[in-house]
């Protein structure tokens, strides 16, 4: 990787720390090596001698908003199995961030804050996608609506078939984030499984994620903060692992025990390994990062 590449990385690292310390959040550090996870069945986590090395710090974190912190923040490496291409590592940088008495409406507006604010800080090549994320208005999109104008059939349909996250990655990811930041919005409410239901349609879950040129930079949701609720989320989705052949690791109990001590509050996850490839015009992760697992 050049050298220009690791400093351009380096400022945008710091460019993000200074937005979240402007605005009062808390920089925390938590383990990366846990005995268990949230279950997940699309993706596969990494083991560490019995315990598994974190895929997200989503867990750790929302105890420590439990526990009363009300705006936190944390950059840290994450590890997930079978995860390698242009795009993707199996090991990567995340920033998360997460805030109490917020919606997830509250949330796409700082997000979208802290990537204009990265765009103006940061002199990256890519001036055109700077340029792009220092528009004002981004585009608020359905997940509904994405598939009623790109994809060949409906949500509803997607989901019968257990074809959604097909058909979302070959006919509407690429058409989105073209001309201006694209927030996809209000998903179907099984692809939620963290994310509260929205007031007044329970159809829907409240979790977007945010795409720019065609590339997906970040998921977020308004937390589900019923523990029974989400407990038995959790077993559904351990039984869907279980139907793949895996074995699910241990039901995360000390994390639904504090979730019954949290408010209302929302958070999110950005690529920042994503972000670098886009502010500096690169074609692959592989250009943005110091080492590869193919280099080590």
């Amino acid at each position: 990787m050049a050298y220009s590449l690791l400093s351009r990385r380096a400022e945008i690292i710091q460019g993000i720390r200074t937005f979240f310390i402007k605005r009062e959040y808390l920089e925390v550090d938590t383990p990366i090596r846990l005995p268990c996870l949230i279950p997940e069945p699309h993706i596969e986590p990494e083991q560490s001698s019995g315990w598994f090395l974190q895929t997200s710090p989503e867990m750790c974190m929302k105890r420590l908003l439990a526990a009363g912190l009300p705006r936190i923040f944390q950059i840290c490496r994450c590890f997930r199995r079978h995860e390698r291409g242009a795009r993707h590592l199996p090991e990567f940088t995340m920033l998360e961030w997460y805030r109490a008495g917020i919606d997830y409406v509250a949330l796409m507006a700082e997000c979208a804050e802290l990537l204009r604010f990265v765009a103006a800080k940061i002199d990256c090549p890519d001036r055109s996608a700077a340029a792009l994320l220092s528009k004002a208005d981004w585009e608020y999109l359905t997940v509904q609506r994405a598939f009623a104008r790109y994809a060949p059939v409906s949500v509803d349909q997607a989901l019968a078939e257990d074809a959604f996250d097909e058909i979302l990655v070959r006919d509407v990811e690429p058409n989105l984030g073209r001309g201006r930041p694209t927030f996809l919005h209000d998903y179907p409410a099984a692809l939620g499984s963290l994310a509260r239901l929205k007031n007044g349609d329970n159809r829907v879950a409240e979790r977007f994620e945010l795409y720019v040129n065609g590339l997906e930079l970040a998921n977020g949701f308004s937390e589900l903060t019923d523990a029974d609720e989400q407990r038995q989320r959790f077993l559904k989705e351990r039984a869907v692992i279980e139907g793949q052949g895996r074995q699910p690791g241990p039901m995360p109990d000390r994390f639904l025990a504090d979730l019954g001590e949290l408010q209302s509050a929302a958070g999110i996850a950005l690529g920042v390994d994503r972000l670098v490839m886009l502010l500096c015009g690169a074609r692959s992760i592989d250009e943005v990062v110091a080492f590869t697992p193919e280099t080590l």
